[in-house]
């Protein structure tokens, strides 16, 4: 799955790497995010096909399908569409007929699990640091007087890189840059993009471990996206102190709080 990402680029720099239209024109501004959450609100691109260009929408990160109706008591967890039920669910289909979606990243992070408490984080990201695009689906959701833009990242098998790095059997749908266009443009059942959706090369992939801060969604600070030192590396499990026996007046150990099994 995916279930945090980061954006240090400026809407500037976005309407750059991804060529978007009239970006002067957009009223919207957001900063940066070193700890992209679920349930949060995120700039994403979409294809505005009243002006024939690419344009960039807030909107709320985790997918509200239309028969939803409070999305407290929506039980389903939709932050994240697999990328080989699309055509087969009725929860995706539409939208990945109709409301394709790219979210622009500077990188994401993925897990490495020690043990039931311990989770080391690894950020991927691009060897020209340059900001990417996950695969995502969206729509507008409205339910009485309330309604937002809600979107999914579309995740597939894992490439060569991730694996050894966290052994996570998901990625987020990186989409190359010559297929932006295919992916956001709406296409009829007969020629949906799914030949699309398959890993990225891991050659043109970096990862690095960083802080476990970021594994707080209350943490969100560029600190977040540097590497860590040698020194601060480690792959052992964070193990709490064994408990000293206690020793009494008459050299016995003693244990306090013990229940005795007769």
């Amino acid at each position: 799955m995916c279930g945090r990402y980061q954006r240090r680029s400026d809407k500037q720099k976005i309407a750059e790497a991804f060529h978007l239209g009239n970006v002067d024109g957009l009223a919207l501004d957001f900063p940066p995010d070193y700890n992209a959450a679920p349930q949060s609100t995120q700039p994403v691109m979409v294809w505005d096909e009243a002006t024939g260009t690419r344009t960039l929408h807030m909107m709320f990160w985790r997918f509200l399908p239309p028969y939803v109706t409070d999305p407290k008591k929506f039980r389903l967890d939709t932050i994240n569409a697999r990328g080989e039920s699309l055509m087969d669910s009725n929860v995706w289909r539409d939208a990945f007929l109709h409301s394709r979606c790219l979210v622009p990243v500077d990188s994401f992070i993925e897990w490495k699990r020690l043990d039931a408490k311990t989770k080391l984080p690894w950020v991927f990201a691009m060897k020209d640091d340059q900001p990417f695009a996950l695969a995502g689906v969206w729509r507008h959701w409205r339910s009485g007087k309330e309604h937002k833009d809600t979107f999914a990242i579309v995740t597939t098998e894992p490439n060569e890189l991730l694996v050894a790095k966290t052994g996570h059997d998901r990625m987020p749908l990186i989409i190359q840059r010559q297929d932006y266009q295919r992916w956001l443009e709406p296409t009829t059942e007969e020629q949906p993009p799914i030949d699309l959706v398959r890993p990225f090369d891991s050659d043109k992939m970096k990862a690095w471990r960083v802080d476990r801060r970021v594994n707080n969604v209350r943490n969100n600070e560029p600190s977040l996206c540097e590497p860590l030192t040698e020194e601060d590396f480690t792959d052992k499990p964070t193990k709490k102190p064994k408990a000293e026996p206690k020793v009494d007046d008459s050299g016995q150990n003693r244990f306090s709080g013990l229940s005795v099994v007769r």
